[in-house]
């Protein structure tokens, strides 16, 4: 008989050893916005907190705004290609089913012959690969690895629909992720509520508008792409009930409590639900609460990301301090963890 199926040994703990971020060119003030929504740039701080954001252009796509993210992470963490053993991308926008953008990023970065694939977890989608980018590392499947969100929703708005059009934008960051002498990367606390589905949705499928392109180039009109939606609402009273308890389940996880952290950086959904959640949590006036979402807006999957990256190169955080970081959006799901800052990448 042969013997018992062996296993692999991996790393006790992890940590964040680098990350990078990458903003579209084009900045978007609530001026190009508001005409056509029939709003005000005042309308539009007062219920999001948003100032401007980013859309991409024809020349920033998902798996180019990926590479260069990618790019300025690995400079910052001090890893080479060729020693990081996976590539996890997060994104809802690709307007394609297939190949993985995963495994296109791996092999423009140079990282050959490894597993890269994608995981679709909305607004929540960071936290989700770096849970998962860790754990492969901690069972030994890999001894570095990359994990990416990246969206571009500015092909998924509908520029007259008032809930979505000012909110959501594109971006890219980027995190490599590796063993470490002490944790660096707390357990993570997630979850999700799939009879919530519709709070945050696209609003037809790519078979309906497959059939509608069909049916408008036969008749000489013409068809209108798939659009995200979302009950703002509903939303809300979502994230005022499940966030709380996340936060504290998160931190608890860690072993620490409130009063040992340094930085609060939450999804950059709203800046009301921020403040409420700040609130509730009763952190200490001291902690650094990340409000990215003012000049960049909504990036869903590459939020949490891009408020690290701006928290650090604001100078108002810095490399080691202890954050708490948690997304959460569409599906409804929730996902976060404490970590500590990396370096970021120029």
């Amino acid at each position: 008989m042969p013997g018992p199926i062996g296993t692999l040994q991996g790393a006790q703990h992890t940590k964040i050893f680098g990350l990078g971020a990458y903003r579209p060119k084009r900045v978007v003030p609530n001026s190009e916005i508001i005409d056509a929504i029939e709003s005000s740039d005042e309308w539009i701080q007062t219920r999001s907190g948003i100032k401007s954001r980013r859309f991409a252009g024809d020349d920033e796509t998902i798996i180019g705004m990926s590479v260069e993210a990618s790019r300025k992470a690995i400079e910052a963490s001090g890893v080479r290609p060729d020693q990081i053993g996976g590539v996890i991308v997060s994104t809802s926008s690709r307007l394609v089913l297939g190949p993985a953008a995963g495994a296109q990023v791996a092999t423009q970065l140079g990282i050959l012959d490894v597993p890269g694939f994608d995981v679709s977890a909305g607004c929540s989608g960071f936290c989700h690969i770096l849970a998962l980018g860790s754990d492969m590392i901690r069972a030994g499947t890999a001894e570095y690895m990359l994990v990416v969100g990246v969206e571009r929703l500015s092909d998924l708005l509908d520029p007259k629909d008032r809930t979505t059009a000012f909110i959501f934008a594109d971006g890219a960051g980027a995190a490599v992720i590796g063993p470490s002498d002490t944790e660096g990367i707390g357990p993570v606390a997630w979850g999700s509520d799939g009879s919530q589905w519709e709070a945050i949705w696209q609003d037809k499928d790519f078979g309906t508008y497959f059939d509608e392109v069909a049916a408008a180039e036969a008749s000489g009109g013409t068809s209108v792409r798939p659009y995200i939606r979302m009950r703002g609402t509903a939303v809300f009273r979502w994230a005022a009930t499940f966030l709380e308890k996340a936060c504290r389940e998160a931190v608890a996880n860690a072993g620490l409590t409130m009063e040992d952290l340094d930085v609060f950086i939450p999804h950059q959904a709203n800046i009301r639900i921020t403040d409420a959640l700040t609130k509730v949590l009763k952190m200490p006036e001291r902690i650094v609460v990340a409000k990215d979402i003012i000049e960049t807006g909504n990036t869903s999957a590459a939020s949490i990301p891009l408020a690290i990256e701006e928290v650090i190169r604001s100078g108002q955080a810095k490399p080691g301090d202890v954050a708490l970081i948690m997304g959460f959006g569409a599906g409804l799901a929730y996902a976060g963890q404490v970590v500590t800052l990396p370096p970021i990448g120029e």
